[in-house]
């Protein structure tokens, strides 16, 4: 049931962005040929070696998974392998006998199909669980917050600061995560002058002095109303600094490990709760930061904590752990879904079959049993087969479009 939901899931945000692609065509420039091919090295987004590494074992569970439900159900396995051109992983395969595969109940074929995808879901989950248990494993050299952004023409920007300096005080008052950040800048008002310690990312210290401007001005100038900045609470006066993108120094690992990071105050329904769709949620990572899974600079403001892990392999081996646990749940994810397609030849286009057949059977013995029609066993696997041959053409041609769209 997992791989049907998600199996439809996939279906839906196929639609959602044919949809979308038709009512607001994209405004960016297109993706480069590199781009729209899944190959480590080639792809910028995907690095070589670590995409080779999750490519190769994502693969071999995915097929596992296959051969592991289709020797469960009595069906033999004639070959087993992965397909690789040079080092490269073209694919695996796990080739059961085809009169067995075929010859076998529907349900039991479904789950063959879906067994692959579900390998390589519940793989991600598991991988996960290991994310968030290494992040308990970093620490902060510093306990301030850093900022990504500086707003042009405003006080910090005046002042000096640049991306990634980190906020240590505020006139001499420590500055201790978000909250100790607009704590200490709500006793503020606009036009005040402010001393702030920051340490910049070569590792030097400078105070400097930046005058707030007005927030509730700089929002009106951006084109907000007056109903738009009274929703957010913005008043005239309010002061402003002029940084954006404020976040702790655990940020990175943060953002991977999601909601079990242990520096989010989450209960354990939450953290059930958010999981999943955190695992979705992380595959737009590496397009965010151009095929890594965590910014250099926020991996220089990590320290590994005084644990039994920590000492044991420091630093670098823990963000060696890091990089692999991610993206083996990034190729995990992206295999699971790619191939729940309801599109053949991927394994949701067999399910998506197999599951109009069932159907069409449940429709024809309920008429059957009312005696109000009885169609032919031939015609339903007629019909079944000509529902799977157009669902898998539409949504190649939705594909193509989606892909093509932006060139034109």
């Amino acid at each position: 049931w997992v791989c049907t939901f998600a199996m439809f899931m996939v279906a839906l945000v196929v639609l959602l962005a044919f949809v979308s692609a038709i009512l607001s065509p994209p405004r960016v420039d297109p993706p480069s040929a590199s781009e729209l091919v899944a190959i480590p090295g080639i792809n910028p987004v995907i690095p070589l070696w670590w995409g080779l590494i999750g490519f190769i074992v994502a693969l071999v569970i995915h097929e596992f998974g296959h051969g592991l439900l289709a020797r469960g159900h009595g069906m033999r396995i004639r070959s087993f392998g992965l397909l690789q051109l040079g080092p490269l992983p073209l694919g695996a395969f796990a080739e059961p006998e085809g009169e067995e595969l075929f010859r076998a109940p529907r349900r039991e074929r479904q789950r063959m199909f879906a067994a692959g995808p579900a390998t390589n879901l519940f793989a991600s989950f598991v991988l996960l669980l290991l994310l968030g248990g290494i992040a308990g494993q970093f620490a902060s050299g510093d306990q301030s917050l850093h900022v990504k952004g500086i707003v042009k023409d405003e006080g910090a920007d005046q002042a000096g600061m640049l991306p990634w300096d980190t906020i240590e005080t505020m006139d001499d008052v420590d500055i201790v995560g978000l909250d100790g950040f607009y704590d200490t800048i709500g006793t503020y008002k606009a036009g005040d002058s402010v001393l702030i310690g920051v340490l910049h990312q070569d590792g030097t210290r400078e105070t400097l002095n930046a005058t707030l401007s007005d927030k509730y001005a700089y929002y009106e100038n951006l084109g907000y109303s007056e109903e738009q900045l009274e929703m957010l609470e913005i008043s005239p006066g309010d002061p402003f600094l002029g940084v954006e993108g404020l976040a702790s120094n655990t940020a990175g690992i943060d953002r991977i490990a999601g909601p079990l990071s242990p520096n989010y105050d989450y209960s354990m329904i939450q953290r059930v709760l958010v999981a999943p769709i955190h695992v979705v949620t992380i595959m737009i990572i590496p397009f965010e930061l151009q095929g890594v899974a965590m910014h250099p600079n926020e991996e220089a403001m990590l320290e590994a904590d005084d644990t039994l892990l920590g000492n044991l392999v420091g630093k670098e081996g823990l963000l060696l752990l890091v990089n692999l646990m991610f993206w083996l749940m990034w190729v995990n994810v992206l295999l699971g879904f790619t191939n729940l397609i309801p599109m053949v030849p991927f394994d949701g286009g067999h399910m998506f079959k197999d599951m109009v057949h069932a159907g069409l059977s449940r429709i024809r013995a309920i008429g059957r049993k009312l005696k109000l029609w009885n169609f032919h066993p031939l015609w339903v696997d007629q019909i079944s087969r000509k529902a799977s041959n157009l669902s898998s053409l539409g949504l190649l041609f939705i594909l193509l479009f989606i892909l093509l769209i932006p060139y034109f």
